[in-house]
């Protein structure tokens, strides 16, 4: 009964664990083409991706490393740590420098067993890199520089920037904890990524002070930030000290370099990559490419919003000038709902949203609707304005001039309302666009009372008069010359 028991039970954490496996893998099927269709559909001009080069080459580099199975292990601490160390130790070779000067780790690699330089995200910094091949894929080795060498800060943005592409952080120290070392392993935590912290250099402690650091650490130090299981004691570079006596039988003393002892260190690694290698890998993958794909996005609407600016100016002062020189009430309406319709349509190129006519004028409709009080206000004022200001254009030449100011104070009022309307509507098409040709989770009423509400009418309005003044003026004393010298000649 009892073998029976157990070879059932034995079946089931087999099946479980099959399970497992089989989720992960679907999981990393999924971020692949995920992250490639992101890849495949970057929708950027020129303009847009300008600086932004080094962020799109880091979303291919992601899934390169998706589709060769890479897992990326990094280690970080201060100078003299022995990151180094502790790496050579792992791969069981002394491929990663080493060294008593501060900076030894200058240069970067990466390529089965070679180092070769490789920057740190967008800097001119420089880490170690190794790639070792293994069943199924690869596990890379990255040795940081110092994080308290020269440009401190700067070291730590770069080292939590980079901590947001590994899979796995190696934090390494060599005695208690200190401010500096608490303050990176507190931002480098931020990343959300396994972490293991490294105590290296127990072997130069007695067994009796190693541990009461350790608990220390433990206890009180990191009680925060690390549980207990992700604290792990190595020697990567132990030196045993022996007494030799020479040829004359004179006692000297020797030091020499030990075997590493890190196996557990490997065991908590292997442990860690046996259990969740593809589901970390796949995971962190697109927790960064969505960091990128975030400030891509940024960068989009940032220089789209300029540009839909520079269109809605234009668009507000064509019809403001459309509507003031026309006196006929009729055209008044048509050319403006006309301007309106071209505007919506420049927009929605612009945000790369493909519109037709028919679409732009249904889009309008709605805007004017849900825009209340702009609209009827432009409505009553073209129809009273307009009939106005074709009694005094009429007259500007039979009274010798005397009715130009009083028309082109009319023509500018009239102007300054169709004007106002007109940006007000750019500003809820740009909305609208940018949500992705929808009003997102509200009303289009309610988005439409936002925007209104946001817009100072009296300095737009101000604007657009200003501007009509001066041009108007130009346009009215041609005319003026032009009748002046006809009847002259007469």
């Amino acid at each position: 009964m009892s073998d029976t028991k157990t070879r059932h039970n034995t079946e089931l954490d087999n099946t479980i664990f099959s399970l497992e496996e089989i989720t992960a893998e679907i999981n990393y099927r999924k971020a692949q083409k995920s992250l490639r269709n992101l890849i495949d559909n970057i929708d950027l001009t020129t303009e847009e991706r300008s600086g932004l080069d080094r962020e799109i080459e880091r979303l291919s580099q992601m899934l390169d490393k998706l589709e060769h199975s890479v897992v990326q292990i990094a280690a970080f601490g201060m100078v003299g740590r022995g990151k180094s160390s502790v790496l050579n130790a792992l791969v069981g070779e002394d491929v990663f420098p080493t060294g008593a000067l501060h900076g030894v780790t200058r240069d970067v690699g990466t390529a089965n067993w070679q180092l070769q330089p490789e920057p740190i995200a967008n800097s001119t910094e420089n880490l170690q890199r190794l790639t070792i091949p293994t069943a199924g894929g690869q596990i890379q080795l990255l040795d940081t520089p110092g994080i308290d060498e020269v440009n401190g800060k700067t070291r730590e943005a770069l080292a939590c920037n980079l901590a947001r592409q590994v899979d796995l952080i190696l934090f390494t120290i060599s005695g208690d904890i200190t401010q500096v070392e608490y303050r990176a392993l507190s931002k480098l935590r931020e990343a959300g990524k396994p972490m293991l912290l490294v105590f290296n250099k127990i072997d130069q402690y007695p067994e009796a002070d190693r541990l009461a650091i350790y608990n220390k650490i433990k206890e009180e130090r990191v009680k925060e930030l690390i549980s207990p299981e992700e604290i792990v004691m190595v020697a990567a570079s132990p030196v045993e000290v022996k007494g030799v006596k020479d040829k004359h039988g004179k006692l000297k003393v020797t030091r020499d370099r030990g075997l590493p002892q890190v196996e557990q260190l490997k065991l908590k690694i292997l442990e860690l990559l046996q259990q969740e290698g593809k589901s970390l890998v796949a995971l962190n993958s697109m927790l960064f490419a969505d960091e990128v794909n975030e400030r891509l996005l940024q960068r989009k609407l940032e220089l789209r919003d300029r540009a839909a600016n520079d269109l809605i100016n234009k668009g507000m002062m064509l019809k403001a000038m459309a509507v003031a020189l026309n006196p006929v009430t009729a055209i008044d309406l048509f050319a403006g709902a006309i301007m309106d319709v071209a505007l919506i349509l420049a927009l929605s190129r612009l945000y790369g949203i493909e519109m037709t006519q028919a679409g732009a004028v249904k889009l309008l409709k709605n805007i004017a609707l849900s825009m209340g009080g702009i609209s009827l206000s432009e409505l009553l004022t073209t129809f009273g304005l307009s009939s106005l200001k074709g009694i005094l254009g009429v007259s500007v030449p039979l009274t010798g001039g005397i009715a130009l100011a009083p028309y082109l104070s009319v023509a500018i009022a009239q102007g300054g309302v169709a004007g106002v309307s007109s940006y007000a509507i750019g500003q809820i098409t740009k909305t609208y666009l940018a949500n992705g040709a929808s009003w997102g989770e509200q009303s289009p009423k309610t988005v439409v009372k936002t925007i209104l509400d946001s817009l100072d009418e009296r300095s737009i309005l101000n604007r657009i008069k200003s501007e009509l003044q001066d041009k108007l003026t130009l346009s009215q004393n041609k005319k003026s010359v032009g009748w002046v010298n006809n009847n002259t000649s007469q």
